[in-house]
């Protein structure tokens, strides 16, 4: 009897070994199971935002943000091709800038805007801007559309209209679809002749951009002026805020 219940002690003992293993087995499938969860959750979470960023806010958004402050900053000043203000204004300031550069959206927000409704408004000063393509080749063609917009008197609301809504650099968001949704928004009447014009203006663009480098700028936004105070185009570089650009301003005067 001593013998059989030994036997049977060891089977209940080799049964309770098998469970324990079969048991710790099982959370090691399970804890497999969760970390493949846990990174597949992650992947699509990856996915996710990679399309975001490729197909959202970067990726040729038309429904535009801006119109209505665009509109009121610009109101009543006169627009000649990309020349905004007085024609007749003593002081020129000239802005060299790429329609995809960040910084030069920043400058349009938040330094220009200062000057344009004080000393351009008063009919002082007058900006002409002028295309200098360095971030990428969307930059032409984009630049060439705000030229075909000016040609109809609407080539500041169209920059400033671009600069809020700008998109990541080369992204590829300046398309032909982005590139008319904010000639719509910026008031082009003749949609037909703009995309007709848009074109022939690359030439200009190309010729801007010449221009900037024989003066030795290479980075965007680069400032000149002339005034009754300078010996014809005075290069400025990058002023750095409002004020310096109204410093300037006053001593070409």
């Amino acid at each position: 009897m001593s013998n059989r219940r030994e036997r049977e002690k060891r089977k209940e003992e080799r049964l309770r070994v098998e469970s324990r293993a079969e048991s710790a087995d099982r959370r090691t499938k399970l804890l497999q199971l969760a970390a493949g969860a846990a990174f597949l959750a992650i992947v699509v979470v990856v996915v996710l935002i990679v399309v975001s960023a490729s197909s959202g806010g970067d990726g040729g958004d038309t429904n535009l943000e801006g119109t209505a402050e665009v509109n009121s900053l610009l109101s009543g000043i006169p627009q000649r091709e990309m020349l905004l203000g007085d024609p007749k204004a003593p002081v020129e300031l000239v802005e060299f800038g790429d329609l995809q550069c960040p910084v030069c959206a920043g400058y349009a927000e938040e330094v220009l805007p200062p000057l344009i409704e004080a000393q351009v408004k008063r009919g002082e000063v007058k900006i002409d801007f002028r295309n200098f393509t360095i971030i990428g080749p969307q930059s032409t063609p984009a630049g060439a559309a705000a030229l075909a917009a000016g040609a109809q008197g609407r080539g500041w609301n169209y920059l400033e209209l671009f600069y809020r809504n700008q998109g990541g650099e080369n992204s590829g968001y300046a398309d032909d679809a982005f590139l008319e949704a904010v000639a719509k928004g910026a008031g082009v009447k003749d949609l037909a002749k703009w995309n007709q014009d848009r074109a022939k203006f690359e030439a200009k663009v190309e010729e801007t951009t010449a221009e900037a480098v024989e003066l030795d700028f290479n980075g965007t936004p680069s400032f000149a002026i002339k005034g009754p105070s300078t010996s014809g185009l005075k290069t400025l570089g990058t002023p750095e805020s409002t004020g310096a650009l109204e410093e300037a301003i006053s001593e070409a005067s």
